[in-house]
């Protein structure tokens, strides 16, 4: 199993977010709009809120840094991270996130860059855990459900499950699967009360995990606080080489979108997914490192479609691999502004993927220099692209 030590960790996950198009905030407040922003985003969430989110309050710390860094002056998405040191322990930690994007492909990067950041530090044997409590009208249908099934039980009810149901029925629930308490892990599944939309959202990320040959696990019981999660959730459990979970895991990996925390602590509304990683019982460095990446990208990635979206995420993993590093826009849905970002970005390559595309298993290559292009092969992709592009 590795053995890798905190420094060496953060480096590879600062350069692994890199490679995923996540930016310091640091960074992203450098630009035109942010600087020319006065008006900071309102920000009404206490550090006793925060740390209801399972991570030590290091996921929704993400609403922090975003209205700090004035990123809501900014057009489009933003994707962030931020290293972390892990309240009382010390251990290093990064936090991806994902603000700005409603459809499921912000889930998929945050899954697809915490696994490539696994796979790096050497934690290759590892399973994703997803779960989907829907959105607030899903939730309403559930927690109905939910709490006539608890009522009708409740003489088998542990006397502290019975006090946390006058909080909150969820989290009485919660107590209940920790535990490992029948009552708990008999409970309706919350997937059963998804609205069309919270069902579309969760079926296309498994349909990212079935795409990726992602291990994976449907797991009903995967909880969040109600107050902070919302639709999806996720976690990625590590093995031993012989496939038995490891106890305790010395990686601590979990993520889901937290919308409706942003919405009600900010009075804006704001998609946002996160991810936090923790390296267990390795002390984080007092300073952080800075990415290695030096060189400008002279490749861009457009996309067009859910299932072209998917593909370039893999790919982008694929050139990452061969350290050829890309600009890219996945939250994006018009070829246009993907093209005019690429020319004003200056690249030498872009690869297009659209719907034709990837049912062939191909991709369009085109010369920005020579105003040429060709359909090459997928599988032909990276070593073409190694004959021309210096990294």
């Amino acid at each position: 199993m590795s053995s890798i030590n905190a420094t060496d960790f953060l480096k590879t996950a600062v350069d692994t977010a890199e490679f995923f198009g996540f930016r310091s905030p640091e960074e992203l407040r450098k630009t035109p709009e942010c600087r020319a922003c006065k008006d900071r985003m309102e920000n009404n969430d206490s550090a006793a809120e925060r740390k209801k989110d399972d991570m030590h309050g290091m996921l929704t710390s993400g609403l922090a840094s975003y209205c700090d860094a004035k990123l809501h002056a900014n057009e489009g998405p933003s994707l962030f991270y931020t290293t972390e040191r892990v309240p009382r322990t010390g251990d290093a930690a990064i936090s991806l996130q994902v603000f700005g994007v409603e459809k499921s492909i912000a889930e998929a990067i945050l899954i697809q860059s915490v696994r490539s950041l696994l796979n790096e530090v050497g934690y290759e044997n590892h399973s994703v855990r997803v779960n989907s409590i829907g959105d607030s009208d899903s939730v309403t249908r559930y927690v109905r459900e939910l709490t006539n099934y608890l009522r009708k039980r409740i003489d088998h009810m542990p006397l502290s499950a019975r006090e946390l149901m006058k909080e909150h029925t969820l989290t009485a629930l919660m107590h209940l699967i920790e535990s490992g308490d029948e009552l708990g892990l008999k409970s309706p599944s919350p997937l059963e009360y998804l609205s069309d939309n919270s069902r579309k959202h969760f079926r296309e990320i498994v349909e990212y995990l079935d795409m990726s040959e992602t291990p994976y696990e449907i797991d009903p019981k995967l909880m969040g606080h109600h107050n902070i999660y919302t639709d999806a959730l996720f976690a990625v459990d590590v093995f031993n080489e012989e496939g038995v979970l490891l106890d305790p895991q010395p990686i601590y990996a979990r993520g889901g979108r937290y919308s409706e925390f942003i919405n009600r602590n900010s009075k804006n509304k704001v998609s946002a997914a996160g991810a936090v990683v923790i390296l267990r019982e390795k002390k984080a460095p007092i300073r952080t490192p800075r990415p290695s990446i030096s060189t400008s990208p002279s490749v861009y990635i457009v996309q067009l479609g859910f299932g072209p979206k998917v593909r370039s995420l893999l790919m982008i993993d694929e050139l990452r691999k061969a350290g050829i590093q890309v600009h890219q826009n996945l939250a994006c849905d018009s070829l246009s502004t993907q093209l005019r970002d690429a020319e004003a970005k200056k690249v030498r390559h872009t690869i297009i993927i659209g719907q034709k595309e990837y049912v062939e298993g191909t991709v369009i290559l085109r010369d920005m220099e020579a105003r040429s292009q060709e359909h090459v092969p997928q599988s032909l992709l990276t070593s073409r692209l190694r004959r021309t592009v210096t990294v």
